[in-house]
Parts: structure tokens; C-alpha cells; sequence
């Protein structure tokens, strides 16, 4: 699966951070129940790598992939975990190289007009839009598919499920990026009937064309 048909699995896709991994295997079944299969686990915790390994072991049907890739390091280990695919929230000249280098699906971050340009030269098309709400929403994606028509977008960041509807019905953007899927309070309940109903509204968001 490439990077492409990967992002239009579903119109929304959970940037989920787990400081406990033995939650891991009930979040994911409590995702995909909702109709959710493509789930990034960020790596912003110490749990975060197990919590891949779990998922890739116990939830074939999820679709699980590391988000906040910084260094060749985190893509090494992601992969190692058992991680499908990989995030990041910016882009550096190694990890465009390394992310292009395997059959392994990677999905660079921009923000700016340049980092977009870096991005296209290095042969990415598509790309996460990081922080989307800060960096300008909408009308900044608008903006960009001027003269970039060629590019497709994940925008993340300060999204949520009243506004993701107003970022899908760009033409540029294929899914979204959202933390409303996973609240904290609901994953330390251990309340998976929540996390659900959560996955199941956004999995019936309208898609793109």
C-alpha cells in the first residue's frame, strides 16, 4: 500500500498518544469497531513503541503506523515495532532520503510554501499539513493549491470534528488528522464504548471526491 492509497482508507485519521501500552489492544479494537483502521500512534511517549508492537501483533486488522518521526532513529525503530507507515511533523533532507529509500509508506510535514517545494523535489506528492489550524487552515490550503495543484494534504493540528467536515470538502486534502478520537479521559476510563461511537462519527464524515 502506498502512502496515497493509505490516507484515503478513511476521512479521518487518529493521532493517538499512549503513556500506557497494556491499552493499546482494547484502544485499537475500539477503533476499528468504530470503523477507523488507520491509526497513528505518536512517539512522544515511552510506551509508544510497544503499544505499536502490540497493535501489529494482536489487531491485524488495523492499519498501525508512528507518528512524530524526528530522526532516522525513530524511523528505524518504527519500523522495527511493526509500525505500516510512518508521520512526521516537519521534514529534514535525511528523512525525506530514507522515507523515499523502501517500499515503506512516509508522510513528511510542511508548513510553508518551502518546505513544500523541499518536499516535491525530493519526490513526495503527498503531505501532512502541520499545524493546520495555527499555520493557517483552510484558507492557507486554499492558498497552496494554487500553485501546487499536483499535492494532496492530511492537515493535523487543532482540528476537530466540527471543523474537519469545512477541511474535507477541499480538493487538496484527503483525511484529516485528529486527537478528538482518543481523548485522555476516555482512554484512562478504559471507556472503549466512547472511543467507538467517536470513531464511528468520523468514520461517517463525507470524503472527499
Amino acid at each position: 500500500m502506498n502512502v496515497h492509497d493509505l490516507l484515503r482508507t478513511g476521512p479521518v485519521m487518529p493521532v493517538i498518544v499512549i503513556d500506557d501500552a497494556t491499552l493499546a489492544v482494547p484502544l485499537a479494537r475500539a477503533l476499528v469497531d468504530g470503523g477507523v483502521r488507520v491509526l497513528e500512534v505518536t512517539l512522544r511517549t515511552g510506551a509508544a513503541l510497544e503499544a505499536i508492537r502490540a497493535i501489529a501483533r494482536e489487531v491485524p486488522e488495523a492499519l498501525v503506523g508512528a507518528g512524530t518521526i524526528l530522526s532516522a532513529r525513530d524511523l528505524q525503530q518504527a519500523r522495527e515495532a511493526g509500525a505500516r507507515f510512518g508521520v512526521s511533523p516537519g521534514a529534514t533532507p535525511e528523512l525525506l532520503a530514507l522515507g523515499k529509500a523502501g517500499d515503506w509508506p512516509y508522510l513528511p510535514g510542511i508548513m510553508t510554501p518551502s518546505d513544500l517545494m523541499a518536499a516535491l523535489a525530493a519526490g513526495y506528492s503527498a503531505l501532512k499539513f502541520f499545524p493546520a489550524a495555527q499555520a493557517g487552515g483552510i484558507p492557507m490550503l486554499k492558498a497552496l493549491g494554487g500553485p501546487f495543484p499536483q499535492v494532496s494534504f492530511c492537515p493535523t493540528g487543532g482540528i476537530t470534528l466540527a471543523t474537519a467536515p469545512d477541511y474535507l470538502a477541499l480538493p487538496n486534502v484527503v483525511c484529516v488528522g485528529g486527537s478528538w478520537l482518543t481523548p485522555a479521559a476516555l482512554l484512562h476510563a478504559r471507556n472503549w464504548a466512547g472511543i467507538t461511537k467517536l470513531a464511528a462519527q468520523a468514520a461517517a464524515l463525507p470524503r472527499p471526491d
